[in-house]
């Protein structure tokens, strides 16, 4: 089962069980329709998800509320041609809720480096849900050094680190370097860093030493 169908099948069941009104549950359908038709309807459709879907976490789909889903499954209906220009054009003018959907939804719709000025864009917000958004599975399309700027950010933040995608596989010795100044400076001032940071570091430490 692909990302989509599995997306899907957790909505509408979850429409289905928490919804009793018909319309509610069609207007997925409806809106994939009309898409299909007319993708410049996709703003509109984008916008009303929230409305129509509710916003309840899916329990046959952990990390996803249903308008997100919604509007996951909104953009990667999209023909392949137009992603590009429709995904920067919601994120640009969408709300919190709206931009952590297009970030949620950009493995799915293999929009590649394309859509790294959208992951730098989150990255400097202060909305912690848009920063762990940016470091799921899209964020292999940073670089290196981008990267690791926005996992500090995540320490700072209090993002826990389990959000960051492929962090076992990309933490090196000048994240750990980084690491390290922020733990000196967070004991100099009497705090310290969160816990999973100090796990990290102290195994990037003991790599390194060994």
């Amino acid at each position: 089962m692909t990302e989509p169908q599995r997306l899907r099948a957790a909505l509408r069941a979850a429409l289905w069980a928490a919804l009793p009104v018909v319309p509610g549950r069609q207007w997925l359908d409806g809106a994939l329709a009309r898409l299909a038709e007319r993708p410049e309807t996709i703003a509109r459709s984008f916008a009303a998800a929230g409305r129509n879907t509710g916003r309840t976490p899916l329990p046959d789909a952990p990390g996803w509320t249903a308008d997100e889903a919604a509007r996951a499954l909104l953009l990667a209906a999209l023909p392949q041609d137009r992603v590009t220009q429709e995904v920067a054009v919601l994120y640009r003018y969408g709300d919190a809720r709206e931009k952590r959907a297009v970030l949620k939804a950009l493995p799915m719709l293999e929009a590649g480096p394309a859509a790294v000025p959208l992951l730098h864009d989150a990255i400097r917000t202060n909305d912690a849900r848009l920063v762990a958004a940016a470091l799921g599975p899209c964020a292999r399309d940073l670089d290196q050094a981008a990267w690791r700027q926005a996992v500090l950010k995540c320490v700072f933040m209090d993002v826990p680190l389990a959000v960051v995608d492929g962090l076992e596989e990309r933490a090196d010795a000048e994240l750990a370097a980084m690491l390290a100044g922020l733990a000196e400076e967070r004991a100099a001032a009497g705090r310290s860093i969160p816990a999973d940071a100090t796990t990290l570091l102290s195994r990037l430490t003991a790599e390194k030493e060994a």
